[in-house]
């Protein structure tokens, strides 16, 4: 469900390129406002190529994961919109199978795969206790790739 404002801004993105349809997402990346307007940051510079989340989310009823050439709103931590991407690729494995590539495309921290497993280990711990699960590096995750595509403002 979009706001009347990121609704404006989709409906501007679908003028602008002649795109037709739904964004497949609209969401923030992180789990704090703070988090969420350093990523957001980090897509318009170009650096941030690539996010993982637990497969678990994606196979919630009325749920799917990413296919290639999904676009999906991206929002800061207070909600606006602040630009699109396109979904390039999607792998499905399990987390211990993150590699130093992967860590350098979603290009947080310094890039190396240190701080992405330590980083991302974190998140997905707090994750685990507000949600009332168990994590571990067996579980799936959803690797995904994408473009920036379009700039709000």
């Amino acid at each position: 469900m979009m706001t009347p404002d990121q609704r404006a801004v989709w409906d501007r993105f679908c003028a602008e390129t002649g795109h037709r349809g739904e964004p497949f997402e609209v969401d923030q990346f992180g789990d704090d406002p703070a988090m969420a307007n350093e990523l957001a940051g980090l897509i318009l510079a170009g650096r941030k190529q690539a996010t993982c989340a637990l497969a678990r989310w994606y196979e919630l009823p009325g749920r799917r994961y990413p296919r290639t050439g999904d676009l999906s709103l991206v929002l800061d931590g207070g909600g606006t919109a602040r630009c699109v991407v396109r979904t390039a690729s999607v792998e499905i494995k399990p987390v211990r199978e993150a590699d130093a590539q992967f860590a350098w495309d979603e290009g947080e921290g310094d890039r190396s795969f240190e701080y992405w497993w330590r980083e991302h280990l974190a998140y997905w711990h707090r994750e685990a206790a507000a949600h009332g699960f168990t994590f571990t590096i067996e579980m799936n995750a959803c690797f995904e790739r994408f473009k920036l595509v379009w700039v709000a403002d």
